[in-house]
Formats: structure tokens, C-alpha cells, sequence
């Protein structure tokens, strides 16, 4: 009988033949770990430059709204502050008109009664002209419900008049820009 098998060592290898092709095998396999680890600790230094990159520009765009921020903050208290400052600048150049009237009728000294009147009569159509430019007006009630919060009562009085309406003004009362300045002093009708 032949025998088939060519070489029965190697189809059942030794210990020793077994420890050289893992000693073999060891310096391949270290080599391909090692150029693994490199890669990816390439790509992880990569990744790590790419963060920081990324984490500086945000916080350089941080900063950058930050400042703009503030300093739109600044300039609106400052406009704020001007607003306050020069918001009667207007009122006031239309009142110096009035003062203007009132100098020239102390300073003219006529005896003339009717005169003075007129003068007068012109100086209050003055104010109350400069005092509607400034968004002031009179409130003057009669015939209307009684407010509390435009009016004032004084007293109460028999009238013919529904109950709790005006009957009589003792007091403009003026508003600004429909906000009371002062409230009508006033007489209220009484229940019948």
C-alpha cells in the first residue's frame, strides 16, 4: 500500500513548528496594530485641531456680539437719557412766546384799561396755543357722567340733572396726552 500522504509533518505540526509561525505571525500583526494606532491617532489629533479651531471661532463670534450688545445698551441709555434731558424743549420754545407778550405788556405801562384786557385775552390765546402744541387740554365736564379719574367732586347739588353728572366746573382740569395733569374740580347732581 502506497502511502497518500506526502508529508504527515505537515498535517500534524509540532509544537515547535507551531511556535515559529506565531513568532512569524507576531511582527506582521504588531506592524498592521501599530499602523492602525497611528492612523487613528492622526485623525484624532486632526479632529482635535478641527475643535479647537471651531471653539475659538465661536468664542471670538461670543465676544463680538458680547461687545455689540453692550454697546448698543450704552446708546440706548443715552438716547434715553438725551430724551429726558431735552423732552420740555419743545414746550418750552413755545411758551417763550407768552413770556415775550407778558414782557412787552409790563413794559408798555398803558393806562387804557381796555387795552391791558385785549393784551391779556391775546396772551392766554397764546398759552393755551403753546399749551395744546405740548399735547395739554382742557377738560371741561359739564353735562358729562361724573369720572373719578378726570374729576374731582367738590360737592353735591339738587339738580334737574341725572344723578352723579356734572353740573357745574369750578376747575378746569387739563390732560396730557390723555393722562390727567389735574383733574375739574366740579359740583356733582345729587339722587334724587
Amino acid at each position: 500500500m502506497e502511502n497518500t500522504q506526502e508529508n504527515p509533518t505537515s498535517q500534524n505540526p509540532t509544537p515547535a513548528d507551531e511556535a515559529s509561525q506565531q513568532a512569524a505571525a507576531q511582527p506582521q500583526a504588531a506592524g498592521a496594530a501599530e499602523q492602525a494606532a497611528q492612523g487613528g491617532v492622526d485623525q484624532t489629533v486632526a479632529a482635535l485641531a478641527e475643535a479647537e479651531a471651531r471653539v475659538a471661532e465661536l468664542q471670538d463670534a461670543f465676544m463680538r456680539a458680547k461687545a455689540e450688545t453692550e454697546n448698543v445698551r450704552r446708546r440706548a441709555q443715552e438716547d434715553v437719557a438725551k430724551a429726558h434731558k431735552f423732552a420740555i424743549e419743545s414746550f418750552a420754545e413755545h411758551l417763550l412766546a407768552v413770556v415775550d407778550s407778558l414782557e412787552a405788556a409790563l413794559s408798555h405801562g398803558s393806562d387804557d384799561l381796555a387795552k391791558v384786557n385785549e393784551g391779556v385775552e391775546l396772551t392766554l390765546k397764546q398759552l393755551i396755543g403753546a399749551l395744546e402744541k405740548g399735547k395739554v387740554v382742557a377738560i371741561n365736564p359739564v353735562g358729562e357722567k361724573f369720572d373719578p379719574h378726570r374729576h374731582q367732586a367738590i360737592s353735591m347739588v339738587p339738580s334737574e340733572q341725572e344723578a352723579n353728572t356734572v353740573v357745574n366746573v369750578l376747575q378746569k382740569g387739563y390732560v396730557i396726552a390723555d393722562r390727567v395733569l389735574r383733574p375739574a374740580l366740579v359740583t356733582v347732581s345729587q339722587p334724587k
